[in-house]
């Protein structure tokens, strides 16, 4: 059985992306699988401690099970931010030991971290010790000209003492000099089979996989092939219904998901609070706009999203005006 909620949903993820998984992201998740683990974007410790809270870590009540991802190599500064986290009542916070952008090495945190293993431990251990919440970690499989086959499993063995049983391993290295963040995402050869590896040496840790990973059919396989969690990136963003939609009924053993225009009536109440509040309608539309993926009418969706959205006064109508020539659709 699993151990936490957090634990279970770790089935299916959809990974923290900077920019992009938002409370709004979050909510227009939940509504299409009540079942997937959903990350915020990265924090940083010291952002956390002296920023603003409620912006920086609000959620809706319907986005659990939620994960925080917090950014930092300051055990005291992290233990700090897991204590504020756990006040705000997420299930579950991560250390980031993968993002491999400059300001990340600037200030010594994300994948620079693969080369500090026993700073990352002291770093869990101090979150641990913090609150009574589960902390876990994402990781790469090495940076530079590191030898993951090496490098990894002593990563592992080393953040595991410390306490960590769940990790996230993206299944590339991470070039630290002459790669952009998108390149990381993408020109770095993927190695599934060591991540499936390192499931076979720690059978006792619970392993998830993260990069590349496009359907839910390839999460699937994953899942058959002995791994505990599967992580579902950009994906999950641009097309969240094709990955999403079937989850709870193939991943989590539950009943199959809500129609894409259900979807969208979910989302209404929601909206309408947040522009009741003052908000913008594309804070929340913007995320929605691959909603329709590969359906007859997705690309008038997108237009008049895209085009109406952003006007000061731009409200429910805008979505209505969206959905006319998607009326029709049974899905």
């Amino acid at each position: 059985m699993p151990g936490t909620t957090a634990e279970h949903a770790a089935r299916l993820s959809v990974a923290p992306m900077m920019d992009w998984t938002d409370r709004h992201c979050r909510v227009l998740h939940r509504q299409i699988s009540g079942e997937a683990l959903l990350y915020t974007e990265m924090v940083t410790a010291p952002a956390v401690i002296h920023g603003d809270r409620d912006r920086l870590l609000g959620f809706d009540a319907a986005e659990h099970p939620v994960a925080l991802q917090l950014g930092g190599s300051d055990p005291g500064e992290l233990a700090e931010a897991t204590r504020i986290a756990a006040g705000y009542g997420y299930d579950e916070v991560n250390l980031n030991v993968g993002c491999p952008s400059d300001r990340v090495q600037s200030g010594c945190f994300g994948a620079v971290l693969m080369e500090r293993p026993a700073l990352v431990a002291d770093c869990v251990a101090a979150m641990i010790a913090a609150a009574p919440v589960e902390v876990t970690v994402k990781c790469r499989i090495g940076v530079d000209a590191q030898v993951p086959e090496a490098v990894l499993p002593a990563f592992l063995e080393t953040v595991a003492s410390a306490g960590v049983r769940r990790f996230a391993i993206h299944a590339r290295k991470a070039w630290l000099q002459g790669l952009s963040p998108k390149e990381n995402r993408e020109v770095p050869p993927l190695d599934y089979p060591l991540v499936l590896a390192m499931k076979r040496a720690f059978p006792d840790l619970r392993i998830s996989v993260n990069g590349g990973i496009t359907s839910l059919d390839q999460a699937a396989a994953f899942l058959a092939a002995g791994l505990d969690g599967v992580m579902v990136g950009r994906a999950a963003y641009h097309e969240p219904y094709d990955i999403l939609a079937d989850a709870d009924r193939r991943v989590f053993g539950g009943a199959p998901g809500p129609g894409r225009l259900e979807v969208v009536e979910r989302m209404r109440p929601y909206i309408a609070r947040h522009l009741a509040a003052g908000g913008r309608l594309h804070q929340v539309t913007r995320h929605m706009l691959g909603l329709f993926h590969g359906c007859p009418g997705a690309r008038s969706w997108r237009r008049i999203l895209s085009d109406r959205a952003n006007a000061a006064d731009a409200g429910l109508e805008v979505i209505d005006a969206a959905l006319a020539p998607l009326r029709g659709l049974a899905a």
